[in-house]
């Protein structure tokens, strides 16, 4: 689109905006009334800045290059934000609170739409000029709050389980499908001499929002739910409690070891690589690091991945990801609406894939032969994120994370038991989504 041309859309949009805040506006987040930083509509264009979490591979900053070799007056300067998922967010809601225009597009979490749209902390988008239909349909429902779009899914992500494909082929075993296959696997692998002092499995334990994620999977991969679809918390059930179990005695009988209730997923990416695991529940990206043949991995061209175990079968994923959304505050919105559009191509997410291994939200790249070629677990993410099961999708989403967190972690290192950390979260979760 011409200089020329994406001025007189924005003049156009402006217009529709005061259309539609003259009919009334729901209340629902953002989509009409006065909007700090430039208003309702995405006008203003110059230079943006772009919150994110950190920069692993370097092809985020490649493709912001590219971006200002073609838009020098409209510049874009990532601003890397901690490692840590709750950091991230903590940054970004006191930046919002003040009202700041520090950041202009936001890197958020799948499961923030909700929270950040609510408060009026990120715009409304034009639906119309994003071809959704191409994106997988699970990755664009997190973008949306009362239907409307708030945020453009960029990266998705489905749980998967590396497995050392060496070991268990000595051992003459099969990738497990159950908690008790994975246990039985695990104990034939550590007979082979090479693996005695291996840790058998892993995941992203430590309390922050990675156990969120873990404690849901383990709830979903037992057939039960966190807070279901009416947006009522049902935790307090025995496929709740047979979930968290299985984290708990896993724990106990140390095929989770220790060490591993301080993994977040960099830690547990640097125990698998390093050889430490057996089993490691990661998200795909990385399948590229682990395969890094500089020296950094020991396992590369040893493992491969299958779907998580559950507790009769093939377990539940909790649906990850992450959405580029527009700031409330910043004064150049159409520029940040174009640079979404720009790093949400085809094109961008086909070199992200390449350089990360991350889950693109492009149905059709799942279907590219060389691809598939290069990156043979595409099938089996594509399953993950279809059959995911999402995190509470509240308002108060931090609140509900922090309580999960600590039943959660409370069970698994032995200060309560799963029947009262189950029985307490139910009723903390039942007053942080009351009406």
């Amino acid at each position: 689109m011409s200089a020329g041309a994406r001025v007189r859309s924005a003049a156009l949009l402006a217009v529709a905006a005061v259309v539609l805040a003259a009919c009334g506006d729901d209340g629902g987040g953002g989509g009409g009334g006065d909007q700090p930083g430039g208003g309702t509509a995405l006008e203003g264009r110059g230079p943006i800045t772009f919150a994110s979490g950190k920069d692993t591979s370097g092809n985020m900053q490649k493709l912001a290059d590219e971006w200002n070799s073609e838009h020098p007056d409209e510049k874009v300067t990532i601003t890397e934000l901690p490692e840590s998922a709750d950091d991230q967010r903590n940054r970004m809601i006191q930046n919002a609170q003040v009202k700041s225009d520090e950041f202009s597009v936001l890197n958020l979490d799948v499961i923030w739409t909700a929270e950040f749209a609510a408060n009026r902390w990120i715009v409304e988008l034009p639906q119309d000029e994003f071809d959704l239909d191409q994106f997988l349909e699970p990755a664009v429902e997190t973008g949306k709050y009362r239907d409307k779009l708030y945020a453009v899914p960029v990266y998705s992500d489905g749980g998967l389980m590396y497995y050392r494909k060496d070991l268990l082929d000595k051992a003459g075993v099969q990738p497990p499908e159950t908690w008790d296959e994975l246990t039985a696997a695990c104990t034939a692998v550590k007979k082979l001499p090479e693996a005695k002092n291996t840790g058998c499995y892993a995941g992203q334990l430590d309390k922050y929002e990675g156990l969120t994620v873990n404690f849901s999977e383990a709830v979903a991969s037992s057939g039960g739910t966190v807070v279901g679809e009416d947006g009522k918390p049902d935790v307090n059930t025995q496929e709740a409690k047979d979930g968290l179990n299985f984290l708990v005695e896993a724990r106990k009988s140390n095929l989770i070891p220790q060490a591993a209730i301080t993994y977040k997923e960099e830690e547990g990416r640097r125990a698998f690589q390093d050889g430490g695991l057996i089993f490691h529940r990661q998200w795909p990206y990385q399948w590229a690091l682990a395969n890094a043949t500089d020296g950094s991995s020991k396992v590369a061209g040893k493992f491969d991945v299958a779907p998580l175990p559950g507790k009769d079968g093939p377990g539940v994923s909790s649906l990850g990801g992450h959405n580029f959304a527009i700031s409330a505050f910043t004064p150049n919105k159409a520029t940040a609406l174009d640079f979404i559009k720009f790093f949400s191509s085809e094109e961008a997410q086909r070199s992200n894939l390449l350089a990360t291994s991350q889950a693109p939200t492009r149905s059709a790249l799942y279907e590219e032969q060389e691809l598939v070629d290069k990156f043979p677990y595409l099938p089996t993410l594509l399953s993950s994120i279809e059959n995911a099961a999402p995190r509470p999708r509240v308002v108060r989403y931090g609140d509900v994370t922090a309580a999960i967190q600590e039943a959660a972690y409370g069970a698994i290192t032995g200060e309560t038991t799963t029947d009262e950390a189950l029985e307490q979260l139910q009723t903390k979760l039942e007053e942080l989504t009351a009406e």
